[in-house]
């Protein structure tokens, strides 16, 4: 059973860091890049992050503008998103993806607020 469990989410100030975490199981999770999205109610769900499967090759929307960094272990199956410098804006779901396939998790909710 394909599971994405994603974790660290939370309430932050503007300006304040969050690392978040997906852990996968159920697939060859070296095998596959990953990918962190966002989503705000009513709006399309927007990248924000995809990196090769050896975490070599990193990509960010373009609101990334420096202040996050997506990064994996294979060795535990885990993918992170850290990230910086938050701004209100960035309040949203946030969700890994197995990129390129159906496998998401569940979310874990982002809020920044002063």
């Amino acid at each position: 059973q394909v599971q994405l469990v994603e974790s660290g989410g939370g309430l932050v100030q503007p300006g304040g860091s969050l690392r978040l975490s997906c852990t996968a199981s159920g697939f060859f999770f070296a095998s596959y890049g990953m990918s962190w999205y966002r989503q705000v109610p009513g709006k399309e769900r927007e990248f924000v992050a995809g990196l090769s499967r050896s975490g070599a090759t990193a990509t960010y929307g373009d609101f990334v503008e420096g202040r996050f960094s997506i990064s994996r272990d294979n060795a535990k199956n885990t993918v992170y998103l850290q990230m910086h410098d938050l701004k209100l804006q960035d309040t949203a779901v946030y969700y890994c993806t197995a990129t390129g396939s159906s496998y998401w998790g569940q979310g874990t909710q982002v809020t920044v607020s002063s």
